[in-house]
């Protein structure tokens, strides 16, 4: 089960080329059952393709607003099952 989440970060004024880089090692931080809150200024959709292609089943995604000025998104890091 994730817990409530630890950080938030707002890529709203991150350089484009940084926004992904900043996301992952975010994401990378976490340990298993930890989220951050994601603050965009657009669907980061092709955030989630990513993360489905390189992380498949490691992930959490759950839209906590979605536009149409800001997107918040909880990405958390999926809890090691035993």
């Amino acid at each position: 089960m994730e817990t409530t989440p630890k950080l938030t970060l707002d890529v709203r004024t991150i350089p484009p080329a940084h926004k992904h880089p900043t996301i992952f090692q975010t994401f990378d931080s976490l340990q298993p059952g930890e989220a951050f809150e994601l603050l965009n200024d657009h669907d980061p959709k092709p955030l989630h393709y990513q993360l489905m292609y390189e992380h498949a089943d490691e992930f959490t995604w759950t839209y906590l607003q979605e536009g149409p000025e800001v997107w918040r998104v909880r990405i958390g890091k999926r809890a090691i099952e035993a």
